[in-house]
């Protein structure tokens, strides 16, 4: 096994570890919600003018399949759909109170977990935190960059 094939191979299995030992708690506390949901509205709460384009590109989904994702978190109260004065083409989304309620207690549980983490995250100094900030940063670039092109291949 190569240096980059371990380290791939480690950041597996740092994700399968964090997913086992997240998953009891977020799947109680955002009971009705699939982690799918629960992104999408993470993302709408971070973001402004979101529509389904903007969705389907961020996710790597069909507009259709996005568009499926938002009625349904329409239908559980979560999600409003709204258009702009100036443009009553587009419709955006923003967060209901259900919508916000489920993205506060997300964020909360994801700090709850970075304190149960927070030991290890401190051993680490700034200048290795910057160069492995540095090689996932050119990594999702490269791979930014291979997805346009399939992109273009395909149309």
């Amino acid at each position: 096994m190569t240096e980059i094939d371990k380290v791939f191979s480690d950041v597996r299995v740092i994700h399968d570890k964090l997913s086992w030992l997240n998953r009891s708690k977020m799947e109680n506390a955002l009971a009705g919600y699939t982690a799918s949901e629960v992104h999408l509205l993470e993302y709408i709460g971070k973001n402004e003018n979101i529509n389904v384009t903007k969705l389907a590109e961020h996710f790597f989904m069909t507009r259709g399949a996005m568009s499926k994702s938002t009625k349904k978190l329409i239908k559980k109260g979560a999600l409003q759909s709204k258009q702009k004065e100036d443009n009553k083409k587009e419709i955006y989304f923003t967060l209901t109170e259900e919508g916000q309620r489920v993205f506060d207690l997300h964020e909360q549980l994801h700090q709850e977990f970075r304190a149960r983490d927070q030991d290890v995250l401190n051993s680490i100094t700034p200048e290795t935190l910057s160069e492995v900030e540095s090689f996932l940063q050119r990594y999702n670039d490269h791979l930014s960059k291979e997805i346009q092109k399939k992109k273009l291949k395909t149309r």
